[in-house]
Order: structure tokens, then C-alpha cells, then sequence
């Protein structure tokens, strides 16, 4: 067991456009969420427990997505393909990796249903991989808000190797605010943030507007060369309009 593990990790992660990697230890993620995001229901019985947080800045997952999908008719036509590209990538590529090295690791994914699952918003941000935004993302100081939690690997190895981001916070600090002023709903303030409901109306009800990407997320002044490609854009966003509906449909939908 002499490899260190987040050597191993990032290694193994790197080739795939999984280019932002950072552990903190468990009972320090434990202590700040609810117990039912806790590590003990995942089952890794050890003295040292860390989690390491595997995300992507930037568009290279996407491209590393596309080129797979490419190579496969039909991948993209799965139900959720950048989900089940995620899940072979973590479990053929690091977690083998991890294992290979001596250590026990369980995979969480962030799409997970139906069972325990973290909170990937607090652990990003414990981890020092993203702080918080008026846009409801959160945003790193490098990437700014092109980043995206992938994964996490709860490891029996003591691991504290935060990321760039911790306690990282610009909003208050930031000029420009052009992230305001570029949203079609005015769903982003300066003190109060991201007004959910009110760009979850304006999404169902002018679709087309909102379509291809987020004008306040594209707005922000933090990492725009990172941006990613127009299609990953677009395919969020159809992804994250089909939830707003249905939501939109119990919730917001006037009487007939």
C-alpha cells in the first residue's frame, strides 16, 4: 500500500477530462450534513475513511463523452448516456485503479435513486472543488461555474487534500454582477440569489428562450475560455427542462 491513493486516483481519472480531484476526511463531511447523507450507510468499515471528490472543469469530460458515444451508435440514444459514461469511466478506469493499489474504495454517484447517496453540493464545497453563487451553481476560481461533480470514492486511507475553491465565495466581492442582467426571468438578485420557482416558470413558459443554455450562467465573469461546447449546453439544459416540468405541472401550472 505504498502508492498514494490520490496519485492513483488522479491518474487514472486524468485521460477522461476528470481534472478536478480533492479529499477531505469523512467524519469532517459527516459533521456538517444530515445523517441521511452520512458515510456509514455505504459500509466501509476502517479507522481512516476519506472521500475524494472526482469532478470535471471545463468541456474535456464532455469531449471524451462524445468521443466514446461517437464510436457506439446508439449510446446516445440510452436513457441516460452521460450518466451511464460516468459510472464506466469511475468503475473500469479509477475504482480498478484504486483497488489494484490496495485500497478499498465504494463509488457515489450523484445520480444515484432509489438508496444512500451524498450530498454532493456540501461535499464539493467542504472539499474545496466549488463555493457558492448567486446563480445556484456552484463556481470554482479557475473554471468559474463550468464544473460538474462526477463522483466520489469513499477510501480506507486518511486523505485531507482540499481543492483551490475552499472557502472561496466572489459574488459579494464581484463588480460586474453581469449574471443579473443577463437573465431573461430576473431570477438572479444580489443578496437573495437564484429564485428558483421564478426561472422554473420562465423556463417552462418560454421554452425556446432558455433552450440551448443559462444567459446568467454564461454571463458570469469567472472562467468564460472554460465554457462548455454548445451541445453540452444543450444537452443540460433539455435534461434540466423535463424535471422543471414535471415540477412545474404539480406546483406552478395555473388552474384550468
Amino acid at each position: 500500500m505504498s502508492a498514494d491513493p490520490l496519485a492513483t486516483i488522479r491518474a487514472a481519472a486524468a485521460p477522461w477530462g476528470l481534472n478536478l480531484i480533492a479529499a477531505l476526511p469523512a467524519d469532517r463531511y459527516d459533521r456538517a450534513v444530515s445523517a441521511d447523507y452520512a458515510t456509514p450507510a455505504f459500509g466501509l468499515p476502517s479507522p481512516e475513511r476519506s472521500i475524494v471528490v472526482i469532478g470535471n472543469g471545463g468541456g474535456d469530460f464532455w469531449r471524451a463523452f462524445s468521443a466514446w458515444a461517437d464510436a457506439r451508435p446508439g449510446w446516445r440514444e440510452r436513457a441516460n448516456p452521460l450518466d451511464d459514461f460516468t459510472r464506466l469511466v469511475i468503475e473500469r478506469e479509477v475504482v480498478a485503479a484504486t483497488r489494484a493499489a490496495g485500497r478499498r474504495c465504494v463509488p457515489v454517484y450523484p445520480f444515484m435513486n432509489g438508496g444512500p447517496t451524498l450530498n454532493f453540493m456540501a461535499l464539493g464545497k467542504l472539499a474545496g472543488l466549488g463555493g457558492p453563487s448567486l446563480l445556484g451553481v456552484v463556481v470554482h476560481p479557475v473554471y468559474g461555474p463550468w464544473i460538474a461533480f462526477r463522483a466520489a470514492l469513499i477510501v480506507d486511507a486518511a486523505l485531507d487534500a482540499p481543492g483551490a475553491a475552499l472557502a472561496f465565495d466572489p459574488c459579494p466581492g464581484c463588480a460586474a454582477r453581469s449574471c443579473i442582467a443577463a437573465c431573461p426571468a430576473g431570477a438572479v438578485a444580489y443578496h437573495a440569489g437564484w429564485d428558483v420557482p421564478g426561472c422554473l416558470r420562465h423556463r417552462v413558459e418560454n421554452e425556446p428562450r432558455c433552450a440551448s443554455r443559462c444567459d446568467a450562467r454564461a454571463a458570469c465573469v469567472l472562467g468564460p475560455e472554460h465554457r462548455y461546447p454548445d451541445d453540452e449546453l444543450a444537452y443540460h439544459q433539455r435534461r434540466a427542462l423535463a424535471a422543471m416540468r414535471a415540477w412545474y405541472d404539480a406546483h406552478l401550472r395555473p388552474p384550468a
